[in-house]
């Protein structure tokens, strides 16, 4: 069957299955602001169906037949279990759908600068750096990324420049149809094991991902990973590199760090300085960010003073070592890093910020990554004093029985890790507050449900001071 035409239902009616997803949410705002009816349902509430519903979009907690009913097309997302039931009435009924990597290639089909920032991880905090400094340097871009940005009011802007900025997600090879005219590559590690069959499966699908680009497209990409270096190198269209070594087209120069590990450069391009740069984020994972998004605003035709300029008010997207409160003396952050090197880059900036001791809360993301980067897992955590480890967020998978948190602890145990397994919240927050003091540092990493550990324990806390 061939894909239908999103612009074949114009003004009628679209159901989305899933809709509070970051990236699905950002959809059904489009499509309300481009005149389709909109509706859709998703397993829990929270503040994406809330912004929703004050946009007149129909919204249903919950997944059931019913909800299809009426729906011309339907969109749904790659994750989505096949016995879900409005996925099995769908197909009952014959409805016309398309999955949700499809609606966004089309969305972006015929913008003149389509940009696509994919790689294993970084790629909401690249896109979200380039799209402040395209929104604050006038290009008025239209951007959707995988996160929350407050510099365009969530996870989408819908803008009438000739700019369509977008993150390019390779789960289930989603990024496959988009329609680039520039790729930023931020790396090519092991992820989405549970679909690729090992990282050269990874690496070839990176590969098809550029061979997207037209001949007159632009290629920017990690020039320190050697697998993402070895595609630049393969493409026949334009490409240029970014990293911390000076054999890289785009590269820091006069590098430094202030206490909280906030860098501070010299933007070099083929060995002349273009600009000054101060990040307010920290960690030299965002100076890679900053590098790829100021290498992209470059090719763009952005003024590269006012570029450096709107990065220092760039303070990260949510969910990305963001602080949501402090409690008792004690700071308590959230990362959305839920692979063993995203996990890393997250502690070193920690333990930079950490006064007391670091306490790491890791929530395992899928069964199936677990075991394939198990190894990986059991050291990750090493910056930190402690680490607390919750039951594994199954998210799209059903539980095979022979791996869980309580594995992960005794071989952390085994390499000199100080873990605990507090499987749920309520264990993990009751083990912290009988256990931390003043001067610590929280930070709870995942990419499931962890953060609402951190939004539980704001909420009690206010209910203890009587709020």
């Amino acid at each position: 069957m061939n894909t239908p035409r999103i612009r074949d239902f114009q003004g009628k009616h679209v159901h989305m299955i899933g809709i509070g997803g970051s990236s699905m949410s950002g959809l059904a705002e489009m499509l309300a602001e481009k005149g389709y009816r909109v509706s859709g349902s998703d397993r829990a509430d929270g503040y994406a169906l809330a912004k929703l519903r004050d946009m007149g979009i129909e919204v249903h907690v919950g997944q059931k037949a019913e909800n299809v009913h009426g729906a011309d097309l339907v969109i749904y997302t790659a994750a989505i279990l096949p016995d879900n039931p409005e996925w099995v009435e769908m197909q009952r009924l014959g409805l016309p759908s398309m999955e949700r990597a499809e609606l966004l290639g089309q969305l972006m089909e015929g913008y003149p600068q389509a940009i696509g920032v994919c790689g294993t991880h970084g790629k909401t905090t690249t896109t979200s750096m380039l799209s402040q400094v395209l929104v604050e340097c006038g290009l008025d871009p239209t951007v959707h990324i995988g996160g929350q940005l407050d510099a365009i009011g969530g996870s989408t802007r819908i803008g009438k420049g000739s700019a369509f900025l977008a993150e390019a997600c390779e789960f289930k090879a989603s990024f496959h149809h988009m329609h680039p005219t520039m790729a930023v590559v931020t790396n090519i590690e092991e992820d989405h094991l549970d679909f690729y069959k090992d990282l050269d499966d990874i690496q070839a699908s990176f590969r098809h991902f550029l061979h997207l680009l037209p001949a007159g497209g632009l290629a920017i990409g990690n020039g320190d990973d050697p697998r993402v270096r070895a595609e630049l190198d393969a493409l026949t269209c334009r490409h240029q590199t970014f990293g911390m070594d000076t054999d890289n087209d785009w590269y820091p120069g006069e590098l430094h760090y202030d206490s909280e590990g906030h860098g501070r450069f010299d933007l070099m391009f083929q060995g002349k300085k273009v600009c000054a740069v101060t990040l307010k984020v920290p960690g030299a994972f965002n100076v890679m960010h900053a590098l790829a998004a100021l290498a992209a605003a470059y090719a763009l035709g952005v003024d590269m003073e006012k570029a450096a300029q709107s990065l220092t008010h760039f303070v990260g997207a949510h969910r990305r070592f963001e602080l949501t409160d402090t409690i008792e003396g004690v700071e308590i952050f959230h990362d959305y890093g839920h692979n063993p090197a995203e996990m890393r880059n997250a502690l070193d900036v920690a333990r930079l910020r950490c006064k007391g001791r670091l306490w790491a809360v890791m929530q395992p993301h899928t069964y199936s990554r677990v075991k394939r980067l198990f190894d990986d897992y059991l050291t990750c955590t090493e910056r930190a004093d402690f680490t607390l480890v919750t039951d594994i967020c199954a998210a799209r998978e059903k539980d095979p029985g022979d791996i869980n948190s309580g594995m992960l602890v005794d071989g952390m145990k085994a390499h000199g890790i100080d873990a605990v397994w507090t499987p749920s919240f309520d264990d993990t927050e009751n083990y912290l507050r009988a256990h931390w003091m003043p001067g610590d540092l929280v930070i709870t990493m995942g990419c499931g449900d962890i953060n609402l550990l951190n939004v539980q324990m704001s909420r009690h806390e206010k209910e203890k001071n009587g709020k």
